[in-house]
């Protein structure tokens, strides 16, 4: 029987605990315990973990439907969809394994050149594309390649992920909250240029150096074929089966979806739009069975996503994150300190929560702030992206790459535990945070306001 007058009985509504100060406790402890089973992953699986703790928020009532569905990205869920359609085509075409036989001919299986190349190329690659989009078409070729060589493929991929959120760090269009900085702050292109690449080309070094001197410590930089004679011999023993007018194809949308990406700022399209529209009209023209290239679709990782985005919009529905902002906007007292404390603060939370609620909320907090204080809050602007992005780099949750990532090592037959990214990913995401907020601090102390 539905309730009279328009009226709604959730689960806490009967238990009583629909106040707002219930609801604002009640999103906590679903986040904690959300967290908490995919931390304990000998125990639970990270997808229906973040599924069941998005579900139970509905369930409950802490979050209606509709709250649910707004709290979803859609833009990253189509950008992910779209891209990992596109990317299965050219799977099939075998464009990457001949890109791997290549890269593998090129570094002659020399791990340090593998690492090396793989992660400036992710690095730049990051800068004018969504990191999301170039970790899809990285890995890929990473694995097959490390595979070839009997080389453990999990601290690469990890070390490209990392270079991917720093170097998506660089520009306006790298990363989803420096959209949001730019859109709310009304920062164009060139201020992100002007400010923060320069600051991301030393952090990149300075984190490359602290990645490779881990690798090394921990010997995954032992190179495994010692002579030409058995390089050749690996690559002889995986013929590459290629379907030249499918390859063109994938490539030809593939290419045209890279300059939409490019441009889609201009256009007045979202990257996530672009990349579903691109992949339907690849899915056209290639004439190939959907649910074939369906299978290539990283499903598991679509479906985590949605459920920690649920979770995470009962932090922002409840008020969480605003009162969050709110406090870290209280303790800035002037520009200089202020640059530490949002650059820092942002740079843990993201590593957390999902960067784009919390750079959301943020955005507005300093925008009031701007009203309010008589320093100009422009370094804040620029510390809220470098710790927003870099923070990323702490857990495995924190950036939608690192997440994407896991997804492909796993069907590969490998895992990527949330300790194992902790092991490398927190001390290069600590200091590059603390490079990189030294360096915007420097700038700001030396040159002014």
């Amino acid at each position: 029987m539905v309730p009279t007058g328009g009226e709604h009985h959730t689960l806490v509504h009967l238990l009583g605990l629909d106040s707002k100060q219930s609801l604002y406790w009640l999103s906590i402890l679903l986040f904690l315990g959300t967290y908490a089973m995919i931390i304990l992953e000998k125990f639970f699986h990270r997808v229906p973990a973040a599924l069941l703790g998005g579900s139970l928020a509905i369930f409950l009532g802490v979050i209606t439907p509709k709250e649910a569905w707004k709290s979803i990205d859609h833009n990253t869920m189509f950008l992910l969809v779209g891209m990992m359609v596109i990317v299965s085509v050219l799977i099939e075409s075998g464009f990457f394994s001949i890109l791997s036989n290549t890269a593998l001919k090129l570094t002659k299986g020399d791990p340090l050149k593998i690492l090396l190349t793989f992660t400036f190329l992710t690095a730049f690659m990051s800068a004018f594309l969504d990191n999301v989009t170039t970790v899809l078409f990285m890995v890929p070729i990473l694995l097959q390649m490390l595979v070839k060589l009997r080389i453990n493929p999990i601290p690469y991929v990890i070390a490209t992920v990392l270079a991917s959120n720093i170097g998506g760090t660089a520009t306006l269009i790298g990363d989803p909250p420096n959209i949001i900085i730019g859109s709310l702050g009304g920062f164009t292109f060139n201020d992100f240029i002007v400010n923060l690449t320069p600051i991301v080309l030393i952090t990149y070094i300075i984190g490359t150096v602290v990645f490779t001197l881990y690798m090394k410590w921990m010997g995954y930089l032992e190179r495994k074929i010692q002579s030409e004679e058995e390089l050749q011999e690996v690559i002889s023993q995986f013929k590459v089966e290629y379907d030249i007018p499918l390859m063109r194809k994938g490539l030809i949308i593939f290419g045209l979806t890279l300059l939409l990406f490019f441009f889609h700022h201009y256009i007045g399209l979202e990257p996530g739009t672009v990349a579903l529209t691109m992949a339907s009209i690849l899915l056209l023209w290639t004439k190939l069975n959907p649910e074939k290239v369906f299978e290539r679709v990283e499903w598991g990782t679509l479906m985590f996503f949605v459920g920690l985005f649920i979770v995470i919009g009962t932090l922002e529905v409840t008020g969480v994150f605003e009162d969050l902002a709110t406090f870290v906007a209280k303790l800035v007292h002037n520009a200089l300190g202020g640059i530490w404390i949002i650059g820092g603060l942002s740079a843990i939370i993201s590593g957390i929560v999902d960067n784009i609620p919390f750079t959301m909320a943020m955005s507005y907090v300093l925008l009031d702030l701007a009203k309010e204080v008589h320093f100009n809050v422009e370094p804040l602007w620029w510390a809220l992206a470098l710790g927003a992005c870099l923070g990323g780099n702490l857990t495995i949750i924190g950036a939608s790459a690192n997440v994407v990532a896991a997804g492909l090592v796993e069907k590969e037959g490998y895992k990527i535990s949330f300790v194992d990214f902790l092991k490398m990913g927190t001390p290069v995401a600590f200091i590059t945070v603390i490079v990189a907020l030294f360096l915007l601090w420097l700038k700001y102390l030396i040159f002014g306001f």
